[in-house]
């Protein structure tokens, strides 16, 4: 793993550098690989990512869209991690409805959804049985108390390494995850994280030692790039590596 951490003067430059990594990496495995398969976040974050991400050429039909994580609301709904990127990006560009991957969360049993997002994985990868998938893209967010993807504190999601996908849980609320062995076989991984309030949670994960089951951010540990990229805000104490 090689990791780097950049630090942006304001969230509008911090959007700006985003844009240009998440471009370069898409075109790269384009040209290498011929495709591109990208595991998106959700929340506020991310929004003028994706939102600028809809004014940018790119070879759509190429490109294969997933989902990190998605609460377990209706596609329709105002939380929904999908619902938020068709509507900012997706609808906005030419990309095929082939290559749009949505968790599906129409299901009586989340475990049964985690299931069948695990199979429609394997299918696109051609992956045998116990196999990881290898993103060329994954982006992810933190939340004040160092959660990533659906990967909550001293949950049950944590220790789960023979599946690709599982059930967090945030309050008694089911959530999709990807867990640690997806998130960690990327080729690159970025963090994008704005915000005062994520400054103490970022000390701990990045604190000489700690406990990932506290902090679950500190867990991710990817085969490929770890890229933070930091408002000023966010990362005021700690010092850039780029």
């Amino acid at each position: 793993m090689t990791q780097t951490v950049s630090i942006y003067p304001d969230r509008q430059a911090l959007i700006d550098a985003a844009v240009t990594v998440m471009v370069d990496r898409i075109r790269a495995a384009v040209n290498e690989r011929h495709s591109c398969a990208i595991a998106l976040s959700g929340g506020s974050t991310p929004q003028p990512l994706y939102a600028a991400l809809a004014h940018t050429d790119l070879p759509w039909e190429r490109i294969h869209i997933f989902w990190g994580d998605e609460r377990y609301v209706a596609p329709t709904h105002p939380d929904s991690n999908y619902g938020m990127t068709r509507r900012v990006w997706l609808d906005l560009v030419t990309i095929p409805a082939a290559n749009v991957h949505p968790m599906r969360t129409d299901f009586a049993d989340p475990q049964l959804a985690a299931a069948d997002y695990e199979r429609q994985i394997a299918t696109h990868f051609g992956l045998a049985a116990g196999e990881f998938p290898a993103f060329d893209l994954i982006l992810l967010g933190m939340g004040d108390d160092g959660h990533t993807a659906s990967l909550f504190p001293h949950t049950a999601a944590l220790s789960v390494v023979d599946r690709a996908v599982t059930v967090g849980d945030k309050d008694g609320q089911p959530r999709l995850t990807f867990t640690y062995p997806t998130l960690d076989r990327s080729r690159s991984t970025i963090f994008l994280i704005a915000g005062a309030s994520k400054q103490a949670a970022l000390a701990e994960v990045f604190a000489p030692t700690g406990d990932a089951s506290t902090y679950p951010s500190r867990g991710i540990v990817p085969q490929g790039e770890l890229l933070w990229l930091l408002d000023a805000a966010a990362g005021e104490k700690l010092a850039p590596s780029s």
